[in-house]
């Protein structure tokens, strides 16, 4: 078997396991369980929690003392057996906890993947950056059918959804013991402060005035994210319940709808390097913001029948609002910090929008709709709630145009490529 079919497989599966439960989560906990948005918010909370420090500690791990991608496969095979103890789980709390536990083996899975996709690429003498990126668009190919099969089989509210992750996860385990060898560099690391090694050494780019900014936008636009993976779904799945849209295709098939979303996600990154390199970095991340609003409010104003239009653009801007903060956001750091911080600078960068950003999102999305918008008989007012979000990500845009000052050099971007 070839290596980059080796590692298309890898990427496969690796967003497959996260896919088959991630968009659909909310029908299961809100349909199936009946349980609260307060409780939910709790729930995708652990994202955050997990992306704070895991990938960091796992990091040190594969740097010193063990092969990258046998440490990824027991990550995988921990996670697995994780997810599929989720059926049994009766409480509110108990799934927090059990999430916690699967989200700690699985985040740092993430930048593992990279890491042994990127040095399997090296050792061969392939180029990482024309090569790697036809391999990981397969990640997000894996997420799409993921998404597919938990939808076509009927099972987007029930624990099957847990089972399709968990199966996948053990193979991709077990599978990731005959990848490449991506044996411990052990660098410099014993020349670095703890501080470094843990990459907190970073915060003091908070000293400066641009990146303090940027940062704290990074963990705003986070929270946005989040927003759209923990409600999208269900949001689609409870027309159902209005008589006039209970058989449309929206609801029937919500999941798919949503997969719109991943593949627009694919398409918009082909056109980043021609975006930057017209507009500009600061621009670019204006016109994503932009986009969030843009896909909350369609959300807000559309529907199965009349509105279909609205909620498949909203899907197809979604690639737009993803894309164009996450990967100019990435450039901008890497443009704007000394070599020496490149790479804690981009962990920060991830901490700001995975961590903080996925926490502010769970935890304030969650205690707002209990709050504000339910109804009297307990059901969500959505219209109200998307509108709510849009607001929230125009307040953001227009802070970020008034006060994030960044003049366009095409220099920065001159070699940027997909």
């Amino acid at each position: 078997m070839g290596l980059k079919l080796r590692l298309i497989i890898m990427n496969f599966f690796q967003f497959y396991v996260w896919g088959s439960w991630l968009i659909t989560l909310g029908n299961y906990w809100f349909g199936t369980k009946g349980w609260d948005s307060t409780e939910f918010g709790l729930v995708f909370l652990t994202l955050g929690i997990a992306s704070m420090f895991m990938p960091t500690i796992t990091g040190i791990i594969a740097d010193k003392w063990m092969n990258a991608e046998k440490l990824y496969g027991i990550l995988h095979i921990g996670g697995g057996v994780t997810v599929a103890c989720f059926p049994f789980i009766e409480t509110p709390m108990g799934f927090f906890w059990a999430m916690l536990i699967a989200m700690i083996f699985y985040m740092p899975t993430i930048a593992l993947t990279n890491t042994i996709g990127y040095n399997a690429l090296k050792k061969a003498g392939l180029d990482v950056i024309k090569d790697f990126p036809p391999i990981r668009v397969w990640g997000t190919v894996g997420f799409i059918a993921a998404m597919w099969v938990t939808n076509l089989t009927g099972n987007k509210a029930s624990d099957m959804m847990f089972y399709f992750s968990s199966i996948a996860a053990i193979i991709l385990g077990i599978y990731s013991f005959t990848l490449p060898k991506c044996p411990p560099e052990d660098t410099d690391n014993d020349n670095k402060s703890l501080a470094q090694r843990l990459g907190i050494d970073a915060f003091k780019l908070f000293a400066n005035y641009k990146m303090a900014l940027f940062f704290i936008f990074s963990m705003f636009l986070g929270a946005s994210l989040q927003l759209t993976n923990m409600y999208g779904d269900v949001f689609l799945d409870e027309f159902k319940h209005m008589s006039e849209y209970a058989d449309s295709f929206v609801v029937k098939y919500s999941t798919i709808i949503m997969s719109i979303s991943q593949i627009s996600e694919t398409l918009f990154i082909l056109t980043i390097p021609f975006f930057l390199k017209r507009f500009g970095i600061k621009n670019v991340m204006l016109m994503s913001m932009f986009a969030w609003v843009l896909r909350f409010a369609l959300f807000g104003y559309g529907d199965p029948i009349g509105g279909l239009w609205m909620i498949i653009l909203s899907m197809i801007i979604y690639g737009m609002a993803f894309d164009f903060f996450n990967i100019s956001g990435s450039i901008f750091v890497e443009t704007q910090v000394e070599p020496s911080m490149r790479a804690s600078g981009q962990g920060l960068f991830m901490m700001m929008t995975n961590g903080f950003g996925t926490i502010i999102g769970a935890l304030g999305s969650g205690i707002i709709i209990d709050k504000y918008f339910l109804f009297e008989d307990g059901s969500r007012n959505w219209p109200d709630i998307w509108i709510a979000f849009a607001g929230y990500s125009l307040v953001i845009a227009i802070l970020f145009a008034i006060l994030f000052k960044h003049k366009h050099d095409p220099k920065e971007v001159q070699n940027v490529s997909h």
